[in-house]
């Protein structure tokens, strides 16, 4: 899953790609990469992202999910949101699933919009909102914790008549979790995924990772966004071993590379697939 940020926020890509012309570029490029779904977001979800209206996040969104459809990627297109209009519009503009990190509680209509046009959905594990999330997020046993919420949302998408087997479940890496639960959640993602829907795993340049890049080289300061890519490759592969199937990563080829030499290892039936084809993304 290649990210297409399409704000001036975003912790890693904030502003490069806020022009429609520059988004379908790279998220094309992204799919030259390997990417069979591309995640388009208006609106930041980084630590302390201030919200975006409606009105803006669909100026900011719909014509890079109308240039890539009309373009005729082979890449499914998925839109980032929570709000139930940009779903609609986007999913009327050729999107086929809904990465919704509050997992239909931000919004009443949502579910309604997924379950009525037949998309796919990503439920997400969130503590919080983006502006509070990690003042002193704190848990008994985060992956116990985790798991309950996802199943619970699970059972709720159901319940509004989304099928299961359309919908994805990712734990929220990062929102609303330090570091110390991040790495508990890697460790135990296998409990996540016995939840027998498709985990999505997100730690693409994270902060967490900048961290404990920078005490094993000794440093002060969290490592540069710009110097996490082997950080990212790194629990990527390791989240696939214990059970994830949906990378969300900026950098496709490194991910997708990484990821093959893994699975060949590992023994498993994973391919690195052309765009388009079903399997492991």
């Amino acid at each position: 899953m290649g990210i297409v940020n399409v704000t001036p926020d975003s912790f890693s890509d904030g502003g490069e790609f806020l022009d429609a012309a520059a988004a379908i570029e790279h998220a094309l490029a992204l799919v030259a990469e390997g990417a069979e779904i591309l995640d388009i977001g208006g609106e930041s979800t980084r630590p302390g992202a201030a919200p975006v209206d409606e009105r803006e996040e669909l100026r900011r969104v719909l014509p890079v999910v109308e240039g890539l459809a009309g373009a005729g990627t082979a890449a499914q297109i998925s839109i980032d949101t929570s709000k139930a209009a940009v779903a609609r519009a986007a999913l009327a503009a050729g999107a086929t699933l809904v990465n919704d990190v509050s997992a239909l509680r931000a919004d009443a209509g949502m579910a309604g919009i997924v379950a009525d046009s037949g998309a796919q959905c990503c439920l997400m594990h969130m503590r919080g909102e983006p502006r509070t999330m990690q003042q002193d997020p704190r848990y008994e046993d985060v992956v116990d914790e985790v798991r309950a919420f996802l199943a619970e949302r699970l059972e709720f998408a159901v319940a509004q008549g989304i099928a299961a087997e359309r919908i994805m479940l990712d734990p929220g890496i990062g929102f609303g979790k330090t570091e110390a639960h991040n790495l508990e959640l890697l460790r135990r993602l296998d409990e996540i995924a016995a939840l027998g829907r498709p985990v999505v795993i997100g730690t693409s340049r994270k902060g967490f990772l900048g961290s404990i890049l920078a005490r094993a080289a000794g440093r002060a300061e969290p490592v540069a966004v710009a110097e996490r890519l082997a950080a990212t490759v790194a629990s990527n592969v390791l989240a696939y071993e214990r059970g994830a199937s949906v990378f969300r990563v900026h950098d496709v080829a490194a991910a997708r590379d990484a990821l093959a030499v893994a699975a060949a290892t590992l023994g498993e039936r994973w391919t690195a697939s052309s765009p388009g084809t079903t399997g492991t993304t």
